[in-house]
């Protein structure tokens, strides 16, 4: 089967994992649950020693949209979710069930979703996204800088969006069809090796505004993705040891994810914004 992505999302340079080596690096998604299991355990058991009111308390204000992966839905984040409120921040779901229809559609809808966050909240929003979600929050990044605080890619492959395992080629060959059957809400051929995959790959890689942070989460392990093509020069990179799949699940990925959030909340601190001035400049945006 010849895959259906267009050759430009392979750059020179870039090579997709192959064969049944790196799929089996995606096996760890085991453990990495495990060990998701093992610290929500661990948090409960703290949270009920303390008392029910207190300074520990943490009121979530600082909004975060979360953009599941490719095939992917809102429910894969629910984890990480669930940890960043108890962190003290107030999580928004993409209202992505399944990630798989048109991406440049996709973009436009969570265009309007980060627009209504921010004007609700009175404050820029955070992207936080898995691998496609982190594709379209680069691109929402330079479009909307005025909407957008910060973003966070795990396993996110801007570079190259090609350099995919043939897994992932195979997927959206079977898109495509259905497309073509005349299934709607579907990525297309264009999707993937057209006008509109030009598109949206020529979005991500436009500038972005410098006080705009960015942190690229990425694994030498991906049994999914080239993880040379997360390493965006405009991002703070920062590596874990974990699978593809896993970056959704794992606790070490999360504390990075918190990291990088606390980063952003002293840098907005230091900046010394009036909130009203934004909130007013998020309305004109709009208008």
């Amino acid at each position: 089967m010849n895959s259906p992505l267009g050759s430009f999302l392979l750059p020179t340079g870039f090579d997709s994992p192959a064969g049944l080596r790196a799929l089996a690096r995606e096996a760890s998604t085991v453990v990495e649950a495990g060990r998701l299991i093992r610290r929500t355990r661990a948090d409960r058991r703290a949270r009920a020693l303390l008392p029910y009111a207190g300074t520990h308390k943490i009121t979530a204000h600082d909004p975060v949209l979360l953009v599941p992966g490719f095939m992917a839905g809102d429910a894969t984040l629910k984890a990480m979710a669930l940890f960043l409120r108890h962190q003290g921040f107030r999580t928004y779901r993409s209202q992505i069930h399944v990630n798989a229809g048109c991406t440049r559609e996709a973009a436009d809808r969570l265009e309007r979703r980060i627009e209504t966050i921010a004007i609700r909240r009175n404050c820029k929003v955070t992207i936080v996204g898995h691998s496609l979600g982190g594709m379209l929050a680069r691109g929402l990044a330079s479009r909307r800088p005025d909407l957008i605080e910060g973003i966070v890619s795990m396993g996110s492959p801007v570079l190259a969006p090609g350099a995919v395992h043939k897994v992932l080629a195979w997927d959206a060959e079977m898109l495509a069809r259905l497309t073509r059957a005349g299934f709607r809400g579907m990525m297309s051929s264009d999707c993937f090796g057209g006008e509109c995959a030009r598109l949206s790959f020529e979005e991500s890689k436009l500038p972005i505004d410098p006080d705009l942070a960015f942190t690229a989460i990425y694994s030498k392990r991906d049994g999914i993705v080239d993880w040379r093509a997360c390493l965006d020069p405009a991002a703070e990179h920062v590596e874990v040891r974990t699978s593809h799949v896993g970056m959704a699940v794992d606790p070490v990925v999360m504390d990075h994810v918190l990291t990088a959030l606390r980063a952003q909340q002293f840098r907005r601190a230091s900046r010394q914004e009036d909130p009203a001035d934004e909130v007013g400049s998020l309305r004109v945006a709009r208008t």
